[in-house]
């Protein structure tokens, strides 16, 4: 199993009430938080693309980002977690543009995620009169197999859609190399997964909660990736899952930083903006949120493995019940209310003791996959 980091931007209301270079502050630092997962052994580090979500995130322009850190960075991967390729948020031949300098200034370390966002307040700022989010599968379901002709063909052929068109023109520049960045989808749903895998896609699991998910992610997925008719060069038979990640010395003091994060008001603020995802009972509507979380629930997350927390050896012994159920990568979202400290504390002591023990592959699996597909 490799791993990742995931970074969005998040500026917590408590942060932006007492410190008004808050935002300033967040965004620079979560380029150093890349960079040492750089120097930990990370394997990729991932960049949402969120438009409008105030507190949640505020990483809108992530190609900018995330082209600051090919040059700041020497072997982690950088992924678009995602680059929204709907037509009328981001035109295709410009999304297409930008994966393929973004795999140019990284030298081939780029990784190519999509979606369709996070919900209707995002989404639907984009697409006026639209009220059902489901007009959106159809949009990008008619453009994620144009990708891959942009990269490989000198003269790309051109497109008439419904929802977009172009002339046949040349697409610069080329992707590094023979091929292109792996693919991804930011995929929810069980029928989600098996639609990317079908395309040959990987898949980005932000949706998945806890260990006892990847049953149904595993079968869905690993199923249908065995007959894939991929819309690219290659098959990118990749599951990455997220989770919250606290690490510290002692595991007191990891539950004690949990405690201090304010994790009760950021996931209020997921379903606040994710308003396709189903709504669990014990999670109020926006503007009332969670209790704060005590000690207790800090423990009971643990046990039922919803967030990985601990001292290192704790923390290594979650990461196996992951690599166990199968994820092929584990991507920590960083931070959620935590102090750049202690924040940076868990980058180094994952690199130290946890991800040596696990990640014994100094290849990237998509690295892999993509030399393959340019050798044949």
């Amino acid at each position: 199993m490799e791993f990742g980091l995931f970074v969005q931007g998040h500026v917590p209301e408590a942060r932006s009430k007492v410190d008004p270079e808050a935002e300033h502050k967040a965004l620079i630092e979560e380029t150093e938080y890349v960079i040492q997962a750089d120097k930990s052994g990370f394997k990729y580090a991932w960049a949402s693309e969120h438009h409008f979500l105030e507190e949640y995130s505020h990483l809108s322009a992530n190609e900018v980002f995330l082209g600051y850190l090919a040059h700041a960075t020497e072997r982690i991967h950088l992924g678009s977690g995602i680059f929204n390729p709907l037509a009328q948020v981001n035109h295709p031949v410009k999304v297409a543009e930008k994966v393929a300098m973004l795999d140019h200034l990284s030298k081939g370390r780029f990784e190519f995620g999509t979606g369709r966002g996070a919900g209707s307040h995002e989404i639907l700022g984009f697409l006026p009169g639209i009220t059902d989010m489901n007009h959106t599968k159809e949009i990008w379901e008619e453009t994620i197999a144009e990708f891959p002709k942009m990269f490989l063909q000198e003269e790309y052929e051109g497109f008439q859609g419904k929802h977009w068109s172009l002339p046949p023109r040349k697409v610069f520049p080329k992707p590094y190399g023979k091929a292109h960045p792996a693919m991804w989808y930011a995929a929810g749903s069980p029928s989600s997964y098996a639609m990317a895998a079908r395309k040959g896609l990987g898949v980005l699991g932000f949706s998945v909660q806890k260990v006892s998910d990847m049953e149904w992610v595993l079968e869905q997925y690993k199923t249908a990736i065995q007959e894939a008719e991929p819309v690219g060069a290659f098959v990118n038979d990749n599951v990455m899952v997220t989770s919250t990640a606290i690490v510290a010395e002692t595991h007191d003091k990891a539950v004690e930083i949990a405690v201090n994060a304010g994790m009760n008001r950021f996931q209020s603020l997921v379903f606040r903006y994710h308003d396709t995802f189903p709504r669990p009972e014990a999670i109020p509507q926006w503007p009332e949120i969670l209790p704060e979380y005590d000690a207790e629930i800090i423990e009971l997350l643990i046990a039922e493995e919803l967030m990985i927390c601990g001292d290192p050896q704790e923390v290594l012994a979650q990461c196996k019940r992951w690599e166990q159920a199968g994820a092929d990568q584990l991507s920590f979202g960083l931070p959620t209310g935590i102090s750049y400290e202690d924040t940076m504390t868990t980058i180094k002591l994952l690199g130290e003791h946890v991800i040596p023990e696990i990640d014994t592959d100094p290849v990237h699996r998509t690295t892999r996959f993509r030399d393959a597909a340019q050798a044949g």
